[in-house]
């Protein structure tokens, strides 16, 4: 077994859904392991994981009206952690909701995704951020 590391940076424009697929499986395609686990984990506890569809764009839009009638944002009024803005203890939970970390099985050195499924972090701040994520490939080549 072999192991990869490697750490990328997303620029977000604040709260959405951010492709990552094609740098992801980039990357991967580039260690030489043709079967094993890939594993993305985000550094932040207000931004999270999601595989989801990438063919239609009213997916994003859909998942995210729901998050908001679900998860509104609100300042000391509504939550009690609150110092850094109305979207702040939102962004908590919408983190707590969804996943930090996701693992995708590795065959002939891409990650094993279905037809319309993309990887995207997911802001949850309203403004702009640069976000980390981890990928750790183990695998064999």
């Amino acid at each position: 077994m072999q192991q990869r590391l490697h750490r990328i940076e997303v620029a977000t424009r604040g709260r959405g859904l951010i492709e990552v697929t094609d740098q992801v499986c980039r990357w991967t395609a580039a260690q030489g392991l043709t079967t094993g686990l890939l594993t993305l984990w985000c550094r932040h506890t207000s931004a999270s994981l999601l595989v989801q569809e990438n063919a239609s764009a009213d997916v994003r839009t859909d998942l995210e009206t729901f998050l908001a009638r679900l998860v509104p944002d609100g300042g000391a009024e509504r939550y009690r952690h609150a110092e850094e803005g109305p979207d702040d203890m939102p962004a908590h939970i919408r983190a707590a909701l969804t996943q930090t970390q996701l693992s995708i099985p590795v065959d002939g050195g891409r990650p094993v995704l279905g037809t319309w499924q993309g990887l995207f972090l997911y802001e949850h701040r309203t403004s702009p951020h640069r976000r980390g994520v981890v990928l750790h490939l183990l695998g064999e080549a």
